[in-house]
């Protein structure tokens, strides 16, 4: 593992066997809602519990966290998550995929400010209608991680969906 990771993964298991939950909100604005309602479920879960919070002001008390850090080091994290939870970004969606991780969307709204439109909550129903869990109220979120689907995800003949995503993050890249 990258020193980064190191400093925030302290159990050191073995990648993919941990009780570890990964939390990323991407490279976006700040997303108080959703770090701060994992900060309060991983007081009282027993999982080991990291967050990738970005830009975000609050600093969780109640689990290990960092800002930003590079992309392999990131991967390694997701690598070794039994689960990820995360902003309903089309970067996170795959990279959950790639590794083949069982994942819990919370879509940004435009009406908190969290976004400028609601095209990751568009991007959420459309997870959500192929079988993807997703928390719109984060009053869920607990019932969520403890009762959500640990099989990873599968997009078998969904291919195309896969194709459409990343077209959709290199048109945003642009």
């Amino acid at each position: 593992m990258g020193t980064a990771t190191e400093k925030v993964w302290k159990k050191g298991a073995v990648l993919g066997e941990g009780d570890l939950i990964f939390v990323t909100v991407g490279g976006m604005r700040a997303f108080d809602r959703l770090i701060i309602e994992m900060n309060r479920i991983a007081g009282k879960v027993d999982e080991e519990v990291v967050m990738q919070i970005g830009s975000t002001d609050y600093e969780p008390k109640s689990c290990d966290y960092f800002r930003f850090m590079p992309v392999n080091e990131i991967e390694e994290l997701y690598a070794g998550a039994r689960l990820v939870v995360c902003h309903a970004g089309i970067g996170s969606i795959l990279t959950a995929v790639k590794y083949n991780r069982p994942l819990i969307l919370v879509p940004r709204l435009q009406r908190y400010g969290e976004v400028f439109d609601d095209h990751q909550l568009e991007i959420a129903r459309e997870m959500e209608s192929r079988g993807m869990t997703v928390v719109y109220d984060t009053s869920n979120l607990e019932s969520a991680v403890e009762n959500v689907d640990i099989r990873a995800i599968e997009f078998r003949g969904e291919t195309n969906l896969v194709h459409k995503l990343k077209e959709y993050l290199d048109q945003m890249k642009k």
